[in-house]
């Protein structure tokens, strides 16, 4: 869950940190109340394969296991393809590059539809390729599923932060999320076969 959502995950502290810049633009879309003018640290697509490299490495090195690394860095780059449906053409290339987004935010209805899909492709894989261990297993993953579609229904139907700094400080709190991912996958296992 780390790797997958490293570069919104950093967004948040480069922002607070002035390293990257936003604005508030209310009413635009649901799912876009930013004004993405200036984040080639976080969403460029050269910077997200540094990371990509840097975040599998550090798994690599700490592991040796290279399949986990491998897995690892594609989840870090897979953000940022999955972010090129989706976002307006606001990410760079590169710092200063050409700007790409296929715009998928412009359509609510089929933002919904394919957001929604692959949330549940989601937790179908996730799911079905683990087991509960305990309670803890079971109650832990179910309510943080709950609890992302509780988030995904409340920045549809919340209004806009009021400044990109309130913005920023609420996205730190996300770095929790991994750590309750972490802790209920510690209680999930591979299923029985057989």
């Amino acid at each position: 869950m780390l790797a997958a959502e490293w570069i919104d995950f950093i967004f948040p502290v480069l922002i607070l940190a002035g390293l990257e810049h936003a604005g508030i633009r209310p009413g635009d879309n649901a799912f876009l109340r930013l004004d993405l003018s200036d984040y080639p640290i976080s969403h460029s697509l050269v910077a997200v394969l540094g990371w990509s490299v840097l975040l599998g490495g550090l798994v690599l090195w700490r592991t040796r296991d290279r399949t986990a690394a491998l897995v690892v860095g594609a989840a870090v780059l897979s953000h940022w393809l999955l972010d090129f449906l989706t976002h307006t053409p606001d990410m760079p290339l590169w710092p200063g590059g050409p700007l790409a987004g296929l715009g998928l935010w412009k359509s609510i209805a089929g933002t919904v539809v394919v957001e929604s899909l692959m949330f549940a492709g989601g937790l179908w894989l996730y799911f079905g390729s683990t087991a509960a261990r305990d309670r803890s297993g079971r109650w832990g993953a179910a309510a943080l599923a709950a609890f992302l579609g509780v988030l995904y229904i409340a920045n549809l139907t919340s209004p806009p932060p009021p400044d990109v700094q309130s913005f920023a400080a609420v996205g730190l709190a996300a770095w929790l999320l991994p750590l309750w991912a972490w802790w209920a996958d510690r209680h999930r296992e591979p299923p029985v076969t057989g």
